[in-house]
């Protein structure tokens, strides 16, 4: 029955970047900078930073869905731990009676497990899916008590969550690479933060300028911006918000999902820009360039504009859409504030999101003129924010030559 008692990180938001901070904080590893605990903000920038991606995805028999990128996904938390020069003890196992023993064991060396599970198949996080897709992400599980059958573990909630240790076996088992994974890690190298830091800056850079190390060029940074407002305002180009979000459900889905990525999904709002630009002020004290404060005041003001265009996508002016945008945000917050006990609550609010999107295949409120008027407003505000974060980025690459 390995449970660690004194376990009480919970100040991690993202499944990746929050794994990794509170992992560290319960190991002991002070920044050398600040003397506390490794922020989130500065993992996150470490590992890549801030960027914009745009895509869509239509696939038959599930809701077209737009998704927008709001920090570096190649690779990130491997990016991240080596940056760090953290060691990595990795186990890997098919069978499910050594998945446990690999767990349990790890636990009573006294040291948290890293592990991969489906995060949204655990009963403590309703959310309003209507199409199983699994979401294999890193959590920490810091006990583990087989004759209760019950597990704890630390997952963007601000308190402690616990599921039963089936549930646990399912999650970790729902996809192949990831399945049974369990990692621990060694402390971060002091000596090597300066060059992570200046190595994640170039990145975020990099992504907004240059072309991706895969994918197209126009999924990424400012040429993103552009094909984003390009398919709003074009309805006849390949891609375009007339072809892949009609009016109706599918135009709902594309609006919905947006949101999702900006402000609800592993983050707090604003498409993660506050959270870089608090990297950054960090970075200009560990790189002793006082330049970057500037790039981080222009992602803070990235990040109200961020804000201003969540308001455009899911308006109050539209009764369900306001409806729906405050619902998320609401979930979003219980969740983080309580954990499994906003689940009653939740649940209803997720109910009622599924609702609203089923109300928009015969109550769609937009006219056709309104339509346009409506995806033309969100085409210049997604501009509005590339000038900004235009700045910004100079900003960087000035700041370090």
């Amino acid at each position: 029955m390995p449970i660690l008692a004194d376990y009480c990180q919970f100040t991690g938001l993202h499944w990746e970047t929050g794994t990794v901070r509170n992992y560290l904080d319960y190991c002991g590893a002070k920044a050398a900078h600040t003397g506390e605990p490794y922020s989130e903000a500065l993992l996150m920038g470490i590992s890549g930073g801030a960027v914009m991606g745009y895509f869509v995805f239509a696939y038959q028999g599930i809701d077209p869905h737009a998704r927008i990128l709001t920090r570096n996904t190649f690779d990130p938390l491997e990016t991240l731990l080596q940056r760090l020069g953290t060691e990595q003890n990795a186990r890997q196992t098919a069978s499910d009676a050594r998945a446990v023993s690999n767990l349990v064991d790890t636990l009573e060396q006294g040291t948290p497990a890293i592990t991969w599970v489906d995060a949204y198949s655990f009963p403590y996080d309703p959310q309003p899916m209507e199409f199983e897709i699994p979401h294999m992400l890193p959590v920490v599980v810091f006990g583990f008590d087989e004759e209760a059958e019950r597990v704890s573990i630390a997952d963007r909630a601000r308190v402690p969550l616990h599921v039963s240790t089936g549930e646990l076996a399912a999650a970790r088992a729902k996809v192949k690479k990831f399945r049974h994974r369990v990692l621990t890690l060694g402390m971060p190298d002091d000596d090597k933060i300066g060059d992570a830091v200046l190595a994640g800056i170039q990145d975020s850079v990099q992504l907004y300028t240059e072309r991706p190390p895969k994918g197209a060029r126009h999924n990424f940074g400012f040429a993103a911006y552009q094909r984003w407002a390009d398919a709003l305002r074009k309805p006849k180009m390949r891609g375009s918000w007339g072809k892949e979000f009609p009016p109706g459900r599918k135009m709902y889905a594309g609006l919905e999902s947006v949101f999702s990525d900006t402000h609800t999904y592993g983050k707090e709002g604003n498409a993660e820009r506050d959270v870089f630009a608090d990297f950054l002020d960090e970075a200009a004290r560990i790189l002793d360039r006082p330049s970057l404060r500037e790039a981080a005041t222009q992602f803070r003001t990235s990040g109200l504009a961020w804000r201003d265009l969540g308001e455009l996508l899911l308006p109050d002016a539209i009764a369900p859409w306001g409806e729906a945008r405050r619902l998320m945000l609401e979930n979003q917050r219980i969740f983080l504030e309580q954990g499994a006990g906003s689940y009653e609550k939740g649940k209803a609010n997720a109910d009622r999101l599924i609702a609203i999107r089923r109300e928009m295949e015969t109550e769609f409120p937009l006219s056709e003129a309104e339509v346009v008027n409506f995806r033309e407003a969100i085409a210049e505000q997604a501009l509005k924010i590339s000038a900004i974060e235009e700045v910004a980025v100079e900003a960087m690459k000035e700041a370090i030559g």
